[in-house]
């Protein structure tokens, strides 16, 4: 579709914004989105050099989208709404803040002139965080923490204090982690990367915006330094095919190279409510869960027969046995399974405290745990996933983070009552 049909179609307002890759229009129709435009423009050095490259907007469109659903899908708030073209999306209207977060795993580039005696390919454990002030004409200067707070920012009504700061490196972080698992399935080294926020002018709420493509990143294929794949302005196919090489690989950090499942055993469909929670639960980390009824004690063959059953597909399986009173389902499975066995006991007001001894007296040689929350058995099943399934770590490593800022909020909150 050309720009100008697009921008027919969507009923396309005034300029808002313009920099050196993208351009930002409001929607009419469309209060609180806007249409960001990809340009065919390559810059280098803070856009002291710049040259056109054709067909580099949609191959940056193009990397843009699929890096901003895998993030939303695992959990992380952005300001991507939809690809809306081969050179255009949607997203949220935010007021951009005027700062670059640099998340580093390995040392090099611009790092290393700014640290001299440290040697390239330095790994970073925990992982180097560095903030940079966007004003091209001083270069971008570095800024510490303080500087951000001492700017005092306040952009769609919300002032930027240490609250939002701590959220906004916390959320780096983990937005690296995210990218680093999924781009290592593809093997590939995800070096360093820079990104920014912005607040939603409708929600007030910090959010990551503008764009991730190849200008954002270092990627080093098979760890190896020289097939680095990020801009060389000195040859301009060359760049053009590392673009292309990136926006193709990066559709594929959707697929996951394993699956597997939650097979939930419940003694009995008294317990349905207590398995359904579980089932619910898994859904939120994309774990395709199974209920299934069985008793040890009164059909221990069909409770075998239902686990060979599940172990017969290859598919990786983790078990939850749920059974109330004297719970034999969760040790007869893990003494006859090299699969996990998750304990998750029902327990009842009356004789809960007795009950559940039955599930954490287990005989030797058996390795089942137990859990006694429904949502938490599903987490630590899918934590087992986690493992070698990088869409579903990503989702615990999002929902981590969406718990640590709720907390961070709810405590800036209770603090503004308090005073």
């Amino acid at each position: 579709m050309s720009t100008k049909k697009l921008f027919i179609l969507l009923k396309v307002g005034q300029k808002l914004n313009e920099g050196k890759t993208k351009q930002i229009f409001e929607l009419v129709d469309q209060p609180g989105l806007v249409l960001v435009q990809s340009k065919d423009q390559i810059t280098a050095g803070n856009a002291v050099r710049k040259d056109q490259m054709e067909g580099k907007a949609a191959i940056a469109n193009k990397t843009t989208s699929s890096v901003f659903k895998l993030l939303q899908e695992s959990g992380v708030k952005t300001a991507f709404v939809k690809q809306q073209s081969d050179t255009a999306f949607i997203a949220a209207h935010c007021e951009m803040i005027p700062i670059e977060w640099v998340c580093r795993r390995v040392a090099t580039g611009s790092f290393l002139k700014r640290n001299p005696g440290v040697k390239e390919g330095y790994r970073f454990s925990p992982l180097k965080m560095e903030m940079f002030f966007k004003d091209d004409a001083n270069n971008d200067p570095q800024w510490s923490e303080e500087q951000i707070l001492a700017a005092n920012f306040d952009l769609a009504g919300l002032a930027i204090g240490k609250c939002e700061v701590d959220i906004m490196s916390r959320s780096t972080v983990a937005i690296f982690e995210i990218l680093e698992r999924a781009w290592a399935t593809m093997d590939c080294t995800l070096v360093d990367m820079k990104i920014e926020f912005g607040v939603n002018v409708k929600t007030q709420e910090i959010v990551l915006a503008d764009v991730i493509d190849n200008d954002s990143w270092r990627l080093w294929p098979s760890g190896d330094r020289s097939q680095q794949k990020t801009i060389t302005p000195e040859a301009m196919q060359m760049v053009k095919r590392n673009f292309e090489w990136v926006a193709e690989r990066v559709q594929h950090l959707h697929e996951s190279q394993t699956n597997g499942r939650v097979v939930v055993l419940m003694g009995s469909t008294s317990d349905m409510a207590h398995c359904e929670k579980i089932k619910k639960a898994c859904s939120l980390y994309g774990v395709p869960c199974i209920l299934r009824v069985t008793s040890a004690h009164k059909g221990p063959d069909e409770t075998l027969r239902i686990k060979a059953e599940y172990e017969g597909d290859g598919v990786p399986t983790v078990f939850v046995a749920v059974a109330g009173r004297s719970n034999g389902l969760g040790p007869v499975m893990s003494g006859n399974t090299a699969y996990p066995v998750i304990n998750c006991p029902p327990l009842t007001p009356d004789w809960g405290a007795q009950d559940v001894w039955s599930s954490l007296r287990m005989p030797s040689g058996l390795g089942c745990s137990t859990v006694l929350s429904p949502d938490a058995a599903a987490q630590f099943a899918a934590q087992i996933f986690g493992l070698s399934n990088h869409l579903v770590w990503c989702k615990l490593r999002a929902s981590m983070l969406n718990t640590w800022v709720s907390l961070k909020l709810a405590d800036k909150k209770l603090q503004a009552c308090s005073i």
